[in-house]
């Protein structure tokens, strides 16, 4: 078996089957679902080592492909469906439904990790399952894109932006300003979008484990 290969599920969404890798650590104290940003997959190297991290922390974490192989193909040519929030942010809603009716799912609770595009679609999934959502990490993320959603998220949300990234950070800064939940932005210093620097995404993935372990303590 390869690391591709591994924990890999077909989540029913809403009828359309979407691959994903779910891996539990022993004794979990919550799952992770990661939603991939402009361009990316579930196979992102700074995601599954991201991924790595939460479950060394506890967590379990479920890497998962947002568009069918289909879709990936036309999104290749047209770039338009990684910025369909809506249609990304069902699909996450979705996702949460499919856990619940598994038996680790029915009982731990829920974050999502989003990057670029997709924190802006974790962020309208929270605001959709309040009840869902324990906690919300944005990396590199566009919560812009959001828009009225912001102000009805409730889960505890950590912002994480590259210190070089200029545009994102002032992005970030107004989607912050909107938002009412308990929440955070952390702006990691010498790190560009993409987090290359030496040192830069272990910050992330200690922050995003940090803040899950804070918030996502079962019941």
């Amino acid at each position: 078996m390869t690391d591709r290969d591994a924990g890999l599920v077909r989540v029913d969404a809403n009828g359309l089957l979407l691959e994903g890798n779910l891996l539990l650590p022993d004794n979990a104290h919550g799952i992770v679902v990661f939603a991939h940003g402009s361009g990316s997959s579930r196979f992102s190297s700074r995601n599954r080592h991201v991924a790595e991290v939460l479950r060394a922390g506890g967590h379990g974490t479920l890497l998962l492909d947002l568009l069918t192989r289909e879709e990936e193909a036309v999104d290749m040519r047209t770039a338009h469906l990684r910025f369909d929030i809506e249609m990304l942010a069902d699909r996450l809603v979705a996702t949460v439904k499919w856990l619940r009716r598994t038996e680790e799912g029915g009982r731990l609770p829920v974050g999502y990790f989003g990057a670029s595009t997709g924190g802006g679609a974790a962020l309208v999934a929270a605001a959709a399952i309040p009840d869902e959502i324990h906690a919300v990490v944005s990396r590199g993320g566009r919560p812009d894109l959001a828009g009225p959603a912001l102000p009805q998220v409730e889960a505890p949300t950590l912002l994480i932006v590259g210190g070089d990234d200029a545009p994102v950070i002032e992005m970030n800064r107004e989607a912050y300003d909107q938002m009412r939940c308990e929440r955070r932005l952390e702006i990691v210093p010498n790190a560009s979008h993409l987090f290359e620097e030496p040192g830069t995404l272990e910050r992330v993935a200690e922050l995003a484990r940090d803040w899950f372990r804070r918030w996502s303590t079962p019941a």
